[in-house]
């Protein structure tokens, strides 16, 4: 495999450049293997699909239908994905990480892939990954031979398709011609090693079978062939009726013992997937193939290979087969059905075993279907081409053996049983003409290098949540208190500063390229790209950062709030990303490390949690009260069964905070504060804002006593009064009313002595919540009351948390 320059540039781009490859070739060529080295040993994160439930068993992976949940009727180009009915589109949260954090996406069998299919694909790589490029970004490896299987589609499904596409092959679909993608042909052949039978297979594939080939290929037709039943001929024919029928013909011929297996069959493994009869009724002297490789160190057998069976036992079989000098004793073997997700420790893309099918690796196999022979590999074959149906069935038949003399024809091969596809000869053509050589895999890498240091510096994404939050507050500002809009201009400045200087950077650094060096290893592109990101580390922390702190706001509209939140908590993501790609890529850029800090940079939002923003209240002097207020808002709310702006508005508590009203004239004179209003709650409010003023000996207006009584205390005087009626055993509650203030009010008087020891804490309030306090409060960062109040569950009282805070002070 070392010595393949075609499997080596194929490694090369797939590994190294971003490039969407269709890797295909002839029959033998080793493409299963490079999927197999694929799979072991590339560090992308990277999913394997098929388009059938075998083939996606046979490539360790899963179907495109299950992967991606798509319909399996035809979608046309202007299908809506993700409002199809009668399809699950409810992505899970595993399924979008995995998405999101993919780089390589491999389609096996490709050639059996619709184009409106593979354009599903892009929709929803799009949808949820990058909207605004081909297959959302992901880079594609698509394998197969479109000289083999083709698509399967219906005429009434062509009919809905045909106005869209030339024809059903992948390379049909939108997506596909606009990914700009590579062919890459695998030439060198390992199953077959005589070049004239290479030949032939070659003519056959390209549809251009010449006389001498036909002639020399036609040698093989023994039209009354019957072989010796230990030489291992397997027979193969078009149709799957006459592949089943001669099989059971020539185990009922057999008068030895039959014996049936059953297969072990755990979790979720669909019928359609399994790989062979769920009940396998064997007889000694049946001609069998092995249906998977040897998983023992031995490697004795592999898939294809035949042999007959000389010996039944319960859990066993015992084959030999045609050249051994051994036999093969056989037993269970496993095939897993997986599905993809993410470890929670390392958060690679993981394999789970969701289901799995035990079974004796082996079928009947005097005669298999043409369909079911591709990709196996046959010493000796018995082929009747005669009915050949569809595209690329002949070569398939011819090309699964190993050579011309293993081979028999129980029909002559002419030009009907040949079968090819005008789009496919036209698209192979032009693939092979433009064969990419080192030249295209060295720009390749330098391009896709380039890419990812702009993917470092670019800061487009910010615009979007920018810009919907400033059209958000223009909408609604007279909803809206707390500070938003200067900041998110200082954001927004700086963002266009720095899409500017990312643009021009990345053309100085593609006119520092050369015709030796990558971006990675260019000495001269390094130097700049660590001095680039210091500066955008330092512009990123002064102006983003730091304004995104800035941001607070309060509002009473509940669809305003989620969606402003939601734009905040994108900047936040996004900001963190950034900030994770300077800190990671300090020393210089790498593409291995740049990835992983991609793919990790996706969980980073699910593992950090949300900052609280809606009351984290700035633009008034009286905080406290606030807090006071917004809970005789909600404790109303509560009683009353009401919305709690129904109390009273955001404006009009920012407003009380500010003013101060100490009687009903001037609450009146608040916004939003009317009559009806006024008569409901005006008591409660006011009595909570004059214990406020009391509490802080702030002076009120002279005609507060037409509505709340009440003599002026020395400062000191009216705590002290309340810390002896506690003494007398009172409770809170029972202070409160005898005085008439509010309990918080009362919680803030007792507060007071507990530095002097006079109050004990726990007095107060209960033992496990006093300790829960002291051990959460220390662990937060917080302005003031208002702002740890949100941070915490809403079982701790204000009042509480002011005693916890009191004691922390003096301790």
């Amino acid at each position: 495999m070392k010595q393949n320059k075609e499997l080596d540039l194929a490694w090369d781009f797939v590994t190294n450049t971003n490039r969407n490859i269709f890797l295909t070739g002839k029959a033998g060529t080793g493409k299963t293997t490079f999927l197999h080295r694929l799979k072991m040993q590339c560090n992308k994160r990277m999913v394997i699909v098929a388009p059938t439930g075998v083939a996606a068993i046979n490539a360790k992976g899963v179907t495109i239908h299950s992967f991606f949940q798509m319909p399996f009727g035809p979608i046309l180009p202007n299908d809506d994905l993700s409002s199809s009915t009668g399809f699950n589109r409810k992505f899970s949260k595993t399924k979008l990480n995995i998405i999101r954090s993919l780089d390589l996406l491999v389609i096996d069998e490709i050639s059996m892939v619709r184009a409106d299919l593979l354009d599903g694909i892009d929709k929803t790589l799009r949808r949820f990954k990058n909207r605004n490029e081909v297959f959302g970004g992901v880079q594609l490896l698509m394998i197969g031979d479109l000289q083999q299987l083709s698509p399967v589609i219906k005429e009434h499904e062509w009919q809905l398709l045909k106005p869209f596409y030339q024809n059903a092959f992948f390379f049909s679909s939108i997506a596909f011609k606009n990914s700009d993608p590579l062919t890459i042909e695998l030439k060198h052949i390992y199953r077959q090693e005589n070049p004239l039978f290479i030949n032939i297979l070659n003519e056959i594939r390209n549809n251009n079978l010449s006389k001498s080939s036909a002639e020399e290929l036609n040698k093989r037709y023994i039209p009354d062939f019957e072989p010796n039943e230990n030489e291992g001929y397997i027979s193969l024919t078009t149709h799957n009726n006459k592949a089943r029928q001669t099989n059971l013909q020539e185990l009922e011929k057999l008068d030895t013992k039959e014996r049936t297996y059953k297969a072990i069959v755990q979790g979720n493994f669909p019928e359609h997937s399994y790989p062979n009869k769920e009940e396998l009724t064997l007889k000694v002297g049946a001609q069998v193939m092995f249906i998977k490789n040897d998983s023992s160190p031995e490697k004795r057998y592999f898939n294809g290979k035949i042999g007959k069976v000389i010996l039944l036992e319960k859990d066993e079989v015992v084959v030999h087969c045609p050249d051994d000098d051994f036999n093969i004793d056989t037993k269970l073997e496993t095939w897993e059905n997986i599905k993809y997700t993410v470890d929670s420790d390392t958060k690679a893309i993981t394999e789970d075993k969701i289901g799995s099918y035990s079974q004796i690796p082996l079928r009947l196999a005097w005669s298999i279907t043409i369909h079911k022979s591709q990709g196996l590999t046959f010493e000796k074959a018995i082929i009747d081409a005669q009915g050949a149906f569809a595209h690329g069935q002949t070569y398939v038949a011819l090309s699964r053996c190993k050579s011309l003399e293993g081979l028999v024809l129980k029909s002559k091969i002419d030009s009907n049983q040949i079968i090819s596809d005008t789009n496919v000869i036209t698209f192979n053509k032009n693939a092979e003409a433009n064969q990419p050589d080192e030249s295209v895999l060295l720009q390749s890498k330098c391009d896709y290098q380039l890419d990812l240091i702009h993917e470092v510096f670019n800061f487009y994404k910010f615009l979007y949540p920018v810009n919907r939050i400033l059209d958000i507050y223009y909408k609604y500002r007279g909803s809206i208190e707390g500070i938003i809009e200067p900041p998110l201009l200082t954001i927004k400045t700086s963002v266009m500063n720095l899409l500017k200087i990312s643009t021009s950077f990345k053309s100085q650094l593609k006119s520092l390229t050369n015709e030796k060096d990558t971006p990675e290893t260019n000495q001269q592109i390094q130097e700049r790209f660590r001095k680039a990101l210091d500066y955008f580390k330092e512009q990123t922390k002064t102006h983003i950062e730091s304004s995104l702190k800035q941001i607070n706001f309060t509002t009473d509209n509940q669809a305003v709030e989620k969606d402003i939140n939601k734009q905040l908590d994108t900047l936040e993501e996004l900001l963190e990303t950034k900030l994770l790609y300077f800190q990671g890529l300090d020393q210089g850029f790498n593409t291995d490390k740049f990835l992983s800090l991609r793919a990790k940079s996706v969980f980073l939002a699910k593992e950090k949690p949300k900052t609280p923003r809606k009351t984290v209240v700035d633009g008034t002097t009286n905080i406290e009260l606030f807090e006071l207020l917004r809970e005789l808002r909600n404790e109303i709310a509560s009683r009353e069964d009401l919305v709690h702006f129904q109390i009273f508005t955001q404006k009009s508590l920012y407003a009380m905070c500010e003013t101060l009203p100490t009687n009903k004239t001037e609450l009146k004179a608040i916004h939003g504060m009317g009559k009806t209003r006024i008569e409901k709650y005006g008591t409660e409010i006011l009595k909570v804002i004059n214990d406020y003023c009391e509490e802080n000996d702030i002076e009120t207006s002279k005609d507060m006593i037409a509505d709340i009584p009440k003599p002026k205390k020395k400062i000191g005087e009216t705590k002290r009064v309340s810390l002896n009626l506690f003494k007398l055993g009172k409770t809170i509650d029972e202070i409160a009313s005898e005085r008439e203030l509010n309990e918080n009010t009362i919680y803030g008087h007792l507060a007071s002595f507990i530095p002097s020891g006079e109050i004990k804490i726990t007095d107060l309030m209960t033992q496990s919540t006093y300790e829960e306090l002291k051990q959460l409060i220390p662990t937060k960062t917080f302005k003031n009351l208002s702002d740890l109040k949100l941070q915490l569950d809403d079982k701790y009282t204000f009042g509480e948390l002011r005693l916890v805070l009191e004691e922390l002070k003096g301790s």
